[in-house]
């Protein structure tokens, strides 16, 4: 019986790249709707699970975005474990796994019942469908990112890693478009009570789809197939620090500023805006929607730049626009529509060079053995860290008469990974997958 090449050499030809994006691509849309739903109705549904304190409205929401940050810190658990067992068995069946535990924390929290009709337990069967969501997500990253750098042909590993932030971005544009689409068509009153729990029921019934069409994928992993064969040894779980520390070390610096700068700029803009300078919710969920359009059609054209002109002028790029523009661009922030909308298309500009190319640099950092833990680890660290901790950070800000140092906290960290890109990253791009 023929074998697919692919199965044989992380540098195989598999039989159809466009199959690969598709799996990886579909599969992580998926993924990555479920998590930004929860960002996106956070407004409306924390009243409803959490209860006041004090006649603080802000208290509710604040709790809301603790869970959230509660469920980042389930990544780094999902990117080790998960990793790998992507290290050990496969690309695929790893991908397979994350995509059924997404659907069920979003069916978990589109069935969370509310604070007033069973108390403490809303908040608890909340925060459990967030653990599961946030095991998955840190696995799916690990998984996933390695599984497209390695379907990529020789020189085109830039475009197809931007596909892991084209395909979290679509996730984030369904997302974010029903949320628009409901809020728009519905009264607040029915928005808070039901609306909100429907993007999360639609969430579980996706991930179905997911899972069908990740089943035609082909491995990429020869280390993992040799594993199965009994050629290789099994990689113990934290081989990938113990071997290559400077590495893991790298990717933490890395994603320091990424990671803080994608989350606010696409996910929690919207929200500051509003708690800030009260701006309107469903306009806000509109512009929203926009840009996160215009970040998806940067993503290839981006990571084929990288292809062309290498990973450290982009990181640095980066690295300079968020330790210069965060403090300006979110002092133009008013109630006016277009004044939201430039804030975020100016900042997407700049973020777009680090998320086009972080599944490229950090894949490129580790040899196949130990890729999707060593990759996956030490970002989702990061991301819970310092990306989970983001909304949670400015609406306790906010909250203290204090929202101005939010932009500056998001300086202080770019200056840190800025050095990173410039004085520890290696140029990658020309070099073979180890």
């Amino acid at each position: 019986m023929a074998t697919s090449p692919v199965a044989h050499s992380p540098l195989g030809i598999p039989k159809s790249r466009v199959r690969q994006l598709m799996a990886a691509s579909i599969g992580n849309v998926v993924e990555w709707y479920d998590w930004y739903a929860y960002t996106f109705l956070a407004v409306y549904f924390s009243d409803q699970v959490f209860p006041k304190a004090s006649d603080n409205s802000l208290v509710p929401l604040l709790s809301s975005f603790a869970v959230f940050a509660v469920g980042f810190f389930m990544r780094p658990l999902g990117g080790l474990l998960v990793g790998a067992f992507a290290d050990r068995y496969g690309r695929k069946s790893a991908m397979t796994f994350t995509i059924v535990l997404m659907g069920a924390g979003s069916l978990l929290v589109g069935l969370t019942p509310t604070y007033a009709a069973v108390g403490l337990l809303a908040p608890v069967i909340l925060t459990l469908a967030r653990l599961i969501q946030g095991l998955s997500v840190g696995g799916e990253f690990a998984a996933a990112t390695t599984f497209l750098v390695e379907s990529a042909p020789p020189g085109r590993r830039g475009l197809f890693s931007s596909f892991q932030y084209v395909s979290t971005t679509i996730g984030q544009l369904i997302a974010s478009g029903l949320a628009a689409l409901l809020a728009t068509n519905l009264i607040e009153a029915d928005m808070d009570s039901w609306g909100w729990r429907v993007p999360f029921v639609v969430g579980a019934v996706l991930s179905l789809v997911g899972l069908w069409i990740r089943k035609g994928a082909d491995e990429t992993s020869a280390v993992a197939e040799e594993i199965q064969r009994g050629e290789a040894t099994r990689p113990k779980l934290f081989e990938f620090l113990r071997l290559h520390p400077r590495s893991a070390a790298t990717i933490v610096g890395i994603t320091i500023a990424g990671t803080v700068a994608y989350y606010t700029w696409t996910s929690f803009l919207p929200t500051y805006a509003q708690i800030t300078v009260d701006f309107d919710k469903a306009e806000s969920l509109q512009i929203g929607t926009i840009s996160l359009v215009f970040f998806m059609i940067l993503q290839p054209l981006l990571g084929m730049l990288s292809d062309r002109i290498g990973r450290k002028p982009m990181l640095i790029t980066f690295g300079f626009g968020f330790l210069i523009l965060p403090v300006p661009l979110l002092g133009l922030l008013t109630d006016a529509y277009w004044s939201l909308l430039v804030v975020q298309l100016v900042g997407m500009v700049f973020l777009g060079c680090f998320t086009a190319i972080s599944a490229a640099v950090n894949s490129e950092l580790f040899p196949t053995r130990v890729r999707a833990a060593g990759a996956g680890f030490p970002y989702s660290l990061t991301v819970a860290l310092f990306g989970g901790t983001a909304p949670l950070i400015g609406t306790a800000l906010q909250e203290a008469d204090n929202p101005g140092l939010f932009p500056w906290y998001m300086s202080a960290l770019a200056l840190i990974s800025t050095l990173v890109y410039i004085f520890v990253l290696r140029e990658t791009k020309d070099e073979p997958l180890r």
